[in-house]
């Protein structure tokens, strides 16, 4: 049997699988993780990843800038409740994007308080440069991983996805 904190639960593993020794269907535990590692290596990767830089923009100002590149022309409203933050700090936010050209904004027919942001074509090239930029050394990155390690990044790309996609359990956003 495991000594207690070794990420085994002094469980039978036949008794959480169907099958010839009789277990019920239960669902199996999860394998034991260590959160802190996952939560260190996953900001130090995306941490490498920022170029922001490239734009002269802040994180936040560049994930508004892709917000509203990949879901079109939208009100100022909808991009505050998208990015998470509050009106007064998009208002600010927005006027850095205007300045440096990679925003417009429209006024909404039929209502005159109302306004959208769309992408210039300055915004669409320097979010694609960026992506550039990051895929390149993203996979410049990977080249360094033996075999067996991308193997087990490949396996391991569903459930990153799935908890990219989804929010906290408390319903926080970032």
């Amino acid at each position: 049997m495991a000594a207690p904190g070794d990420g085994d639960s002094g469980r039978d593993p036949a008794a959480a699988r169907p099958g010839k020794h009789g277990g019920a269907a239960a669902r199996p535990e999860p394998a034991a993780i260590d959160v802190t590692r996952l939560r260190v290596a996953i900001a130090r990767v995306s941490r490498s990843l920022r170029h922001h830089e490239l734009a002269g923009l802040t994180p936040t100002q560049l994930s508004a800038l892709a917000t509203v590149d990949r879901s079109g022309p939208l009100r100022l409203g909808d991009l505050a409740a998208a990015e998470k933050i509050a009106p007064s700090t998009l208002t600010r936010m927005v006027t850095v994007l205007e300045d440096r050209g990679y925003v417009r904004r429209a006024a909404v027919p039929g209502d005159a308080r109302a306004s959208t942001l769309a992408v210039t074509p300055a915004g669409h090239a320097i979010l694609e440069r960026i992506r550039q930029d990051t895929a390149t050394q993203l996979a410049d990155s990977l080249r360094a991983l033996t075999p067996e390690q991308t193997a087990a990044l490949a396996a391991a790309l569903p459930a990153l996805e799935q908890l990219a996609s989804t929010g906290p359990p408390d319903g926080r956003g970032r």
